[in-house]
């Protein structure tokens, strides 16, 4: 095989593997620009980040970051600790100001404010994480055995939108690395 047949083989097998093997995920502001703040207007009070969140579609492996002054993030097991803002033991608590997290399973995620009187006056937010193709229909739900009697609001699926409240990357896997290294020293004979 000629050097310049061997240069697009190898060019071809890597654009491929490194193609199929690549992650994507994206980071969403929550709140868009004005960030996790409490709402100050009365006409949405109570749903402008369910609302923000509605306009969004959310895959497992995707991150939303809290951006915030004197406020925390707690994240809540229940609809019904989410629905009377009080939890005895958050999955999650950060006050850092600027907190990422990672939705890792597809479901619901409950999110309030921790700051007394926050979450009451609609610093809330509940995600609805989509179900990944991977996934099997015997998996068990990851809502609460309480909330069958009442479920959490129906969050519309869309698209990502472009704007600055979120950012995509794609990661690639290291096997995808590996790889180009054994069909590099093969198909050159670097050994």
């Amino acid at each position: 095989m000629s050097p310049l047949k061997k240069i697009a083989l190898v060019t071809i097998l890597v654009s491929f593997y490194m193609f199929s093997s690549c992650v994507s995920s994206t980071e969403f502001e929550v709140g868009g620009d004005d960030g996790w703040i409490v709402p100050q207007s009365n006409t949405t009070h109570g749903d402008v980040f369910n609302q923000w969140a509605s306009h969004n579609r959310f895959k497992v492996g995707d991150t939303v970051r809290f951006k915030y002054n004197k406020d925390s993030v707690l994240v809540v097991s229940s609809e019904d600790e989410y629905k009377k803002c009080k939890t005895t033991k958050p999955h999650f608590y950060s006050n850092n100001e600027d907190t990422v997290f990672k939705l890792d399973r597809p479901g619901f995620f409950y999110f309030i404010s921790g700051v007394s009187g926050h979450c009451e006056k609609g610093q809330k937010m509940i995600i609805k994480v989509m179900e990944t193709e991977e996934s099997t229909p015997d998996s068990p739900s990851p809502s609460s055995p309480s909330s069958s009697s009442s479920s959490p609001p129906s969050l519309p699926a869309s698209t990502h939108k472009k704007s600055n409240a979120l950012k995509t990357t794609v990661q690639f896997s290291s096997s995808g690395f590996v790889v180009f290294a054994i069909i590099a020293v093969s198909v050159f004979g670097w050994v």
